[in-house]
C-alpha cells in the first residue's frame, strides 16, 4: 500500500494509506475520504480548481500514468505545462509535477501532494 502525504502551508501534514492498483482511486477521492481540504469544483478535469503539485518520495519517477489529453490541455491553459513538456510526457512517459487531483490515479508509490 502506498503512502500519500498531503502538505499545505495552512494545514497539518497528513499521511494516509492508499489502495494500490485499484485504477479508480484518484488523489481527490483519497483526500475527500480522509477529510483533507483540497479545493475542487467540477471533479471532472475541466475547471482546474484541484490543481496539486506531486513529487515522488522514492528515488524513481512517479509511477502514476501520464495525464489524459483533457488534463494535459487544461494544465497547458493554466500555464503548468509547455508544448515541450507535453511532447516529453508522450514520448518518455514521464508524468508532470503538476496534476489535477480529480484526474490523477494513485499507483503503488509513496508520493507527496502539495495543495
Amino acid at each position: 500500500m502506498p503512502l500519500v502525504t498531503f502538505s499545505h502551508p495552512e494545514h497539518k501534514i497528513k499521511t494516509v494509506y492508499a489502495v494500490a492498483g485499484s485504477h479508480t482511486e484518484t488523489v481527490l477521492n483519497l483526500a475527500k475520504n480522509h477529510k483533507i481540504p483540497i479545493a475542487f469544483d467540477c471533479q471532472d478535469g475541466e475547471c482546474g480548481t484541484c490543481l496539486v503539485k506531486v513529487s515522488s518520495l522514492a528515488k524513481k519517477d512517479r509511477m502514476s500514468g501520464p495525464p489524459t489529453e483533457k488534463e494535459r490541455n487544461l494544465l497547458k491553459q493554466l500555464g503548468k505545462l509547455t508544448d515541450e513538456e507535453i511532447s516529453r510526457i508522450l514520448v518518455d512517459d514521464i508524468p508532470p509535477s503538476w496534476r489535477l487531483a480529480c484526474q490523477m490515479i494513485v499507483r503503488d508509490e509513496d508520493i507527496l501532494v502539495e495543495y
